[in-house]
């Protein structure tokens, strides 16, 4: 057994598709239009892992979970071998990141908002270096 896919509520599928492939670099694994206005969508970071179900909201109670998957949060993780060189790909490509780096136990940690709010920790670390590229 394993964990295929996590589902995260979104307001579009489009929207969230741009944002996890273009700014994130995730791929697109499956678009498959379901009728009557669902399609069943799945993306995956580039390291390999679950894939993630991107599920558009239908009706209030649904739509008001957007944004809130971690009830404030950090509720999913992304763990690179190059912190620095992700974090300055996902810099670029405008993440809002929530803070600056830190050097935690387990890692080079830094939260970042998606496009709907949901709280994420970009983790890893750089050979030898930390994060201003000084050896630690």
């Amino acid at each position: 057994m394993r964990l295929a896919s996590v589902a995260l509520v979104v307001r579009e599928y489009d929207e969230a598709i741009a944002y996890f492939v273009d700014v994130l670099g995730f791929s697109l694994v499956e678009d498959t239009d379901l009728g009557c206005g669902k399609r069943w969508v799945r993306v995956a970071a580039p390291g390999g892992g679950s894939a993630m179900l991107l599920a558009k909201a239908i009706g209030d109670e649904q739509s008001s979970a957007i944004g809130r998957a971690g009830g404030g949060r950090v509720c999913y993780f992304l763990h690179t071998d190059d912190f620095r060189a992700t974090y300055a790909t996902l810099n670029d490509r405008g993440v809002d990141f929530l803070e600056e780096p830190r050097d935690e136990p387990y890692g080079w940690v830094v939260v970042f908002a998606d496009l709907y709010g949901n709280r994420w920790d970009l983790v890893g670390s750089t050979p030898d270096a930390g994060i201003d590229g000084v050896s630690s």
